[in-house]
Formats: structure tokens, sequence, C-alpha cells
């Protein structure tokens, strides 16, 4: 029986040949986690994790992109995106808790991506994590201890 880390490995796959251009994917994605022997819930929570981060790629790109602070978007790598997206899916959208998530995405990295990617991908999903108005907060904070 496969586990969830597999599930994962298994929709960073596809979103990663979505990416490449291949939008038909999701008509072979059975076939896929087959072949991982993704069956059952788990075969569910595939289709969930990556029929939601497509539907919501946008949004998710647009919130990635807010918080990469000196990096070019564009210049990240293809597998790199499909871990970053899936994690903001899942801590944005399906709401699991933020530390598994970031947890599970920093392993993916380690496995399927460059050696560097992972404090990235770590540094971007905490980012994410935090609301805008708990950085306004600190500001403010900072500048009333000043006075």
């Amino acid at each position: 029986m496969a586990t969830r880390h597999q599930a994962r490995t298994a929709v960073v796959g596809l979103l990663y040949a979505y990416d490449l251009g291949n939008e038909n994917i999701a008509k072979f994605s059975d076939e896929i986690l087959e072949e991982g022997k993704i069956r059952n819930k788990q075969r569910a929570f595939s289709h969930t994790l990556f029929e939601g981060t497509i539907e919501n790629l946008d949004s998710l790109d647009a919130e990635i992109k807010a918080h990469l602070k000196e990096w070019d978007y564009n210049g990240i790598g293809k597998v790199e995106k499909a871990i970053m997206r899936l994690g903001a899916f899942e801590i944005l959208i399906a709401k699991t808790d933020k530390a598994i998530i970031i947890n599970e995405c920093v392993e993916l990295a380690k496995t399927l991506a460059d050696e560097k990617a992972a404090p990235f991908i770590n540094g971007v999903l905490d980012a994410l994590g935090k609301p805008v108005v708990e950085k306004e907060v600190i500001e403010v904070k900072a500048t009333e201890e000043k006075e």
C-alpha cells in the first residue's frame, strides 16, 4: 500500500509533466499512479492534490512569486516549481498542517531536485504560511520601540 509521501511524489511528477506542456497528463494519471502502485485512498488523495493544484495554478503561482524576494520565478527549475506548487496548494487551500507540508516538500526536494532546492523551498513555503498582517504588526512594533 502506498504512503502519502509516495502519492505526493507521483503528483510532483504529474505537475512536472504538466509544466513541460503535457496538458493532457491528467488523462494518463491513473496509469501513472498504477505504475507507482498508488491505489484506493492514496489514488483519490493524489487526484485531489493534482487537480486542486492545476485548478488554482494562477493564484498559487502569484502567491509563490510574492514570496520569492530576489529570485526570478522563470529561472526556477520545473521540479522545484512543481514541489512548491504542491506545497502551496496544501498549505493555502487544502489547509494541511504547514509543518507537515514543509517537511514533506523538503524531503521531496532532497530526492527529486538540486541540492540547493531544499532550503530554498523551505524558505518560500514557510513565508507562504505567514499572514501579511503579522508582518505589518512586527513593523509597527519595531517603529514604536525606536520612539
